[in-house]
């Protein structure tokens, strides 16, 4: 059987004027596990990533890590099917809906740095609205959409794989979901649960065979964990 990690990109910058680039926790992060990943003599066949700067600059400090350390890496391949659903445009979206019943959801939106656990609200709130379907807006890509896409993407990969291809896919936590959903059958909200709960860098590990795809592990961190620093440990 073959291996696919799903690897959330490092933290990047919340609330800042340009939130794809990632943070110096971020770098750190993603040059912490990679030099875990070398410590376990991890070889990776395929290192893919969605074109999303924080992805590509995770993969980056990752194989950097690896290379170091004498482990080869491939060439980094970019699939833009692995980018993150753009958030900003489905808050924006869904923004006047919200502000019916949350008046303070601009200004919160707005700061979102300095209000973290209302903007985690609101969002959540934004996101169930996105992916139950029922309120699908105009020039936006509703979530069956970027289902689609990611989807697209992971059966490109499957099919363009050898059945024992190690196989390290940079991307985002909407993405690990959209597959999780894919593979697990769960419903979206309760993807989304799952969502939340993704830190940064961690590894989901899918096994496959052929096109058949299964939940091998999710969610693991021990990377960030053995350093016993909790200010390493984020999810956005």
């Amino acid at each position: 059987m073959g291996s696919i990690y799903l690897i959330r990109h490092g933290q990047a910058s919340f609330g800042a004027d340009d939130y794809d680039v990632l943070s110096a926790t971020g770098v750190r992060q993603a040059e912490i596990l990679g030099e875990h990943l070398a410590s376990l003599g991890l070889r990776f066949d395929r290192c893919v990533a969605g074109d999303l700067r924080r992805q590509r600059h995770t993969a980056e400090a990752v194989m950097g890590r690896l290379n170091e350390a004498g482990i080869a890496t491939p060439a980094l391949e970019i699939d833009s099917a692995f980018n993150e659903f753009e958030a900003d445009a489905v808050i924006r979206a869904h923004l006047p809906d919200l502000l019916e019943i949350e008046p303070q959801a601009l200004h919160i939106m707005r700061n979102a740095a300095d209000h973290r656990a209302e903007f985690q609200r609101l969002f959540s709130n934004v996101i169930a609205r996105w992916v139950s379907g029922d309120h699908d807006k105009d020039g936006l890509v509703s979530w069956a959409e970027f289902l689609d896409t990611v989807h697209g993407g992971l059966k490109r990969l499957l099919e363009s794989a050898s059945g024992r291809d190690t196989i390290g896919v940079f991307t985002s936590g909407g993405t690990i979901t959209a597959v999780l959903q894919q593979v697990t059958g769960i419903p979206a909200l309760n993807a989304f649960e799952l969502n939340w709960q993704i830190v940064n860098t961690s590894l989901n590990r899918l096994k496959f065979r052929g096109s058949e795809v299964a939940l091998a592990s999710f969610n693991s961190h021990v990377h960030l964990e053995l350093l016993k620093a909790p200010e390493l440990i984020t999810y956005r």
